[in-house]
């Protein structure tokens, strides 16, 4: 598409419960290489946290979610992984791996402004209307 710029991105899911399979939309991970952007937004609602699973532990999915956006940033507080070029970053933080955490398949898109398309999915896929 003219004007517009291969995309990548995936939903970061909490799964409080691995074995059941079930998640919750709280955050986004979007790369776009042309233009050398990685960024990971997330929300955490404490009262559908609650009603989803009350034995979370909010402020350690506050610390595990901040180190998403410190590894996207290439930050030092990213640690040894956030230290790898964009797109290692990318990859490895939506690696399939069975945690509390988790990445959905990566999909593709095309795009002109990659921070408008990560406000945009972010408030269809994660945010309530």
């Amino acid at each position: 598409m003219q004007g517009q710029d291969l995309f990548e991105y995936a939903v970061i899911r909490l799964v409080p419960r691995v074995e059941r399979e079930e998640f919750l939309n709280v955050g986004l991970i979007l790369y776009c290489a042309r233009k050398k952007y990685l960024k990971a937004v997330f929300t955490l609602d404490e009262v559908r946290l609650t009603a989803f699973c009350k034995d979370s532990d909010l402020m350690e999915l506050n610390r595990n979610l901040d180190a998403f956006v410190n590894i996207c940033k290439g930050s030092a507080e990213g640690g040894p992984i956030g230290q790898l070029d964009i797109a290692s970053r990318f990859r490895w933080l939506t690696a399939t791996r069975s945690t509390v955490l988790q990445s959905s398949k990566v999909h593709p898109g095309f795009c002109k402004d990659p921070e408008k398309k990560l406000q945009q999915l972010y408030s269809e896929m994660v945010l309530l209307p």
